[in-house]
């Protein structure tokens, strides 16, 4: 997640608003739509972790999805009290853009995916399981799309979501594809990293990240000072669901929300908002140190700035917030 197949990353957001998603009629029941997910098109072979359950093209780059988000999960687990996991959006928003890429812009199933930046925003302060579980209905739209023969080189991804006409969140995010060889190319000396395991590091405790198992925590103390080492468990099913030459960008968003919560002085922040950008891979054999500080404003409204850094290097900055707010 970073380093570019392409020499510039893909513009700003410049997308016009979004239609309604449509009604379902007269009938009371969602409507059908056209094709169904795979665990091949969404990069999840486990149905657990899959999100997405099928769509249909509605116009030129715009696709209504069914999702099917759970009300227990064994990763994006609920929070306290009943509060749905936020980090739901970000992963149902990557697994659709890969799958769009594949199925309806022609990308070969051995390219390479690089998320550039994602974020993401609650329009509901509650955002409880009774209304964000169940079938999720997501409308996408994709807008600077670049082609290279026929098959994608890149594209913007805004996503709406929605359950029984009711808003629940939006947000963006952009990727490029690159073909096997490129990416060979691109990593180098790199690739055998997939097959070494990389250190395991005795996490903080998990209560004090908001996790419940202690294998799904990703942050450990730090031997140089403020902030914490990034942990590693290529074991875990969820954050490691295929061998990786690099990090993959779910856990160092998930290292952002750790270092989020680790700073709140109750030890609860729910990420009503999320802005994260990478800007390069991160290795699995070099130590990655994530720094965090948390500011509140006038009003009360609380954000955190997280940054990872290796080899001197940024790897990923992400702002989070405890507010709904509009994505633009």
């Amino acid at each position: 997640m970073a380093q570019a197949p392409d020499p510039a990353a893909p513009p700003e957001d410049q997308t016009d608003p979004l239609v309604l998603v449509p009604e379902s009629g007269d009938t009371g029941q969602p409507p059908a739509l056209g094709r169904r997910a795979t665990g091949e098109l969404v990069h999840r072979l486990d149905a657990d972790d899959a999100f997405p359950v099928e769509w249909t093209k509605l116009a030129d780059h715009r696709y209504l999805i069914a999702a099917d988000w759970p009300a227990g999960h064994r990763f994006f687990a609920p929070l306290p009290g009943g509060v749905q996991d936020p980090l739901l959006v970000t992963e149902t928003m990557r697994q659709t853009a890969m799958m769009l890429a594949h199925a309806e812009y022609g990308v070969p199933a051995d390219h390479h995916f690089v998320m550039w930046d994602m974020s993401y925003a609650l329009a509901t302060a509650g955002f409880g399981l009774a209304d964000a579980s169940g079938r999720i209905d997501v409308l996408v739209e994709c807008s600077e799309v670049q082609m290279r023969a026929r098959s994608l080189a890149g594209m913007r991804v805004r996503l709406t979501f929605e359950r029984g006409g009711r808003l629940l969140a939006t947000s963006t995010g952009s990727l490029s594809a690159t073909s096997a060889r490129a990416y060979r190319r691109l990593r180098g000396d790199k690739m055998p990293d997939a097959a070494a395991p990389a250190p395991l590091l005795d996490g903080i405790p998990a209560q004090r990240v908001g996790r419940r198992d202690p294998r799904d925590v990703v942050l450990a103390p730090s031997e140089e000072g403020p902030g914490w080492r990034l942990r590693l468990d290529t074991a875990n099913p969820t954050l490691f669901a295929r061998a990786n030459d690099h990090v993959p960008g779910m856990v160092l968003l998930e290292a952002a929300r750790q270092a989020a919560v680790a700073l709140a002085p109750d030890g609860r922040f729910v990420p009503a908002s999320l802005a994260i950008a990478f800007h390069r891979y991160a290795e699995l054999n070099e130590p990655c140190l994530v720094l965090a500080r948390r500011e509140t404003s006038r009003e009360g409204d609380v954000s955190v700035h997280v940054e990872g850094v290796q080899s001197g290097e940024p790897v990923f900055t992400a702002t989070l917030g405890d507010s709904p707010q509009a994505v633009r």
